[in-house]
């Protein structure tokens, strides 16, 4: 037995979490170790009593490792582990990593770049086009959207992650082969195509009261900050943003109408010291060390280390006529030469890319 499957097992029995896991991995060494002591020597491990003993030394007796590993290669996913090079970094440094990560898809290199967009199931409008919006624009500038790929505010987080053709994951709180809510099947293999959709439950593992703030947990540890769009003062998203405050990551939340019961948990975050989130660029500029000025185009060759960054051919024609000082929307169309559509669109992408600043009255000029 590897290792792989050694931490495949100790997730799958009962009462062996990521603290006790780590107490027998300080003692034994390794994970096959632990598997193979016997309970006389499991008890003398910090925080494992009886119960969890007996349940570890006859593992083989109660779990079915065969039937899970044949599980994982008939779904197509696989498993991460702590040691992985593609176990995010982040997560590893909260006080109770996940063993395993099931994974459909793929976790990389661009998702320690990432932020939680989280909200109530029950949304409004209101709540459902903001999330659309902020996820977009996140994702268009390369910044992978992390969700619950619950319904409300996480779906709506999650199309428009894919809609600017962007990276994004959903944690769920289920095993990866239950779809919920049913309606998602679809999105979720989206989501799977463009990013990833993990879990630490194994397979056919039901959602109950504990295994979504298990979840939360995941979604606020594997990210750099936790945006709440839209939430009631008992919604789940606080409970994120709870997570993400004690891992000392940045928690925005999105105002909203003051007689809404979906915007009571948000405001109730402001108070708290939440960062009021009225637009992409509070969201950015709290990690401008991803965006700094040395990876900022000083020509249009040069459009930074953020694959986003890339400009079309009408971005750089729009770009190229604009300078430093500000221009009204006509002459840029006439320095340019393209459709008034057009230069909308390219304008908009320029934004978005934090390449053009829109100052009052529709004056454009490139940012510094």
């Amino acid at each position: 037995m590897d290792s792989r499957e050694a931490f495949i097992a100790l997730n799958l029995i009962e009462g062996v979490g990521s603290v006790r896991a780590r107490s027998l991995l300080e003692h034994f060494g390794d994970a096959p170790s632990i598997l193979a002591a016997p309970a006389s020597e499991l008890l003398r491990v910090r925080n494992i009593g009886a119960d969890t003993a007996e349940k570890i030394a006859a593992w083989e007796k109660t779990i079915n490792l065969a039937g899970e590993l044949k599980r994982i290669a008939d779904y197509g996913c696989h498993v991460l582990i702590q040691s992985d090079e593609n176990y995010p970094a982040a997560l590893r440094e909260i006080y109770d990593p996940p063993l395993v990560l099931y994974v459909k898809g793929d976790i990389n290199a661009k998702d320690k770049n990432s932020v939680a967009l989280v909200g109530s199931r029950m949304s409004t409008h209101y709540g459902v086009e903001t999330a659309r919006k902020l996820a977009y624009q996140l994702a268009y500038v390369g910044v992978t959207v992390v969700s619950g790929g619950a319904r409300g505010i996480d779906t709506a987080a999650h199309q428009g992650a894919l809609s600017a053709n962007g990276r994004t994951i959903a944690v769920l709180g289920t095993g990866l082969n239950l779809i919920f809510p049913p309606e998602n099947a679809e999105l979720y293999e989206r989501i799977a195509a463009n990013g990833a959709v993990i879990t630490q439950f194994p397979f056919n593992r039901p959602a109950d009261k504990q295994s979504f703030p298990i979840r939360n947990r995941i979604v606020a540890g594997m990210t750099l900050g936790t945006v709440v769009v839209e939430a009631n003062l008992t919604s789940g998203a606080l409970i994120t943003a709870n997570f993400a405050t004690d891992y000392g990551r940045q928690v925005f939340a999105v105002p909203g109408r003051i007689d809404s019961p979906r915007s009571k948990g948000c405001h109730e975050l402001i108070k708290k010291g939440a960062k009021l989130c009225e637009g992409v660029e509070d969201i950015l500029s709290e990690f401008e060390y991803l965006f700094p000025a040395s990876n900022r185009p000083a020509a249009v060759s040069e459009t930074g280390v953020l694959p986003a960054l890339e400009l079309g051919e009408n971005e750089k024609l729009v770009y190229d006529s604009l300078d430093h000082e500000e221009l009204a929307i006509d002459e840029v169309i006439r320095k340019c030469g393209l459709p008034s559509s057009a230069v909308s669109v390219a304008l908009f992408s320029l934004e978005m890319k934090r390449l053009v600043k829109q100052l009052p009255g529709k004056l454009f000029l490139r940012n510094r």
